[in-house]
């Protein structure tokens, strides 16, 4: 597998500008360019174009034709959802609708214990800060530090209103012990379980029929800390409404050695796959990690 680099394209520029389209003259305008922008990164950034053709082509055994409409269309999708979530988080007026599913799992997990919420980069999970403004419980969402700075100003607005905060991933691991302090506290972490960065606890597993490598590390924070895992995520279905599921969270189970944590955390992992899997069969467009994700 080519492995992730911990790099995303685009800064704070990229915000800035669909910023200024989306205050005037709106978001439809902001859609309609978006046509220009997914063209060019679909016949000039070849670095992304072929493993997302690779993967409706071999995971999802599109025909040719079926595998480059889906490619264009998910850079497409993509862009929207940034587009989104710059909407939501700056607090532009908006139309968007949302059915949440499972929101009573997230709900009573703020209520006993608080625990970690998983999701992947799939579809537009981050968007569920729509469902935690109900949650009385501190959530701190666990990021990468390039991200946190790209919409930093973004961000602020949104976390003076809500009891929400970032946990940038550092490379001193420093965030660790945040993550450990916020569990402590009984409070709320959100990540996601499909990416890693090199020299971090990973494991392969079988998935969609082909080997891919896995993070073990939230897996594993669950199951030390004896927390509850709900694994989320959020999709969108028109160009203005969003379906978000949560499912029922889950415990490791008791462990009494290093050995056993960690097959219990593998379980854990087994169970994020099992979601993951279902929500791809029901939104393949909305995978969007652009590197050869499967060995």
């Amino acid at each position: 597998m080519s492995s992730w680099q911990g790099k995303t394209r685009g800064g704070k520029f990229g915000y800035w500008f669909f910023i200024q389209i989306l205050r005037w003259p709106g978001i439809n305008f902001a859609y309609f360019f978006l046509y220009f922008v997914s063209a060019y990164f679909y016949f000039f950034v070849g670095r992304a174009r072929r493993p997302i053709y690779w993967y409706f082509r071999n995971i999802h055994a599109f025909s040719r034709l079926k595998s480059t409409m889906s490619a264009f269309s998910n850079f497409y999708l993509f862009g929207q959802t940034i587009i989104d979530k710059v909407v939501l988080m700056s607090g532009l007026p908006n139309k968007f609708t949302f059915n949440f599913d499972g929101e009573e799992h997230i709900i009573k997990m703020s209520e006993s214990g608080g625990g970690l919420l998983l999701g992947a980069h799939a579809g537009n999970w981050e968007i569920a800060g729509q469902l935690l403004n109900r949650i009385n419980t501190r959530v701190h969402i666990v990021m990468l530090q390039a991200e946190h700075e790209k919409i930093k100003s973004l961000l602020d607005k949104v976390m003076t209103k809500k009891q929400m905060d970032i946990i940038p991933i550092s490379d001193d691991f420093s965030h660790l012990f945040k993550i450990k302090e916020a569990l402590e506290n009984n409070e709320i972490v959100a990540m996601h379980g499909d990416r890693f960065l090199a020299g971090t606890n990973t494991t392969t597993k079988d998935f969609f029929g082909h080997k891919a490598e896995f993070p073990l590390g939230p897996f594993l924070l669950a199951a030390k800390y004896k927390k509850q895992i709900c694994f989320v995520s959020a999709f969108k279905e028109t160009s203005s409404h969003y379906h978000f599921y949560a499912e029922k969270p889950i415990r490791a189970n008791t462990y009494t050695d290093i050995k056993t944590r960690n097959s219990e955390a593998e379980n854990l992992l087994e169970e994020y796959l099992r979601n993951l899997r279902l929500m791809l069969e029901k939104y393949p467009r909305q995978w969007f990690n652009y590197y050869y994700f499967w060995a």
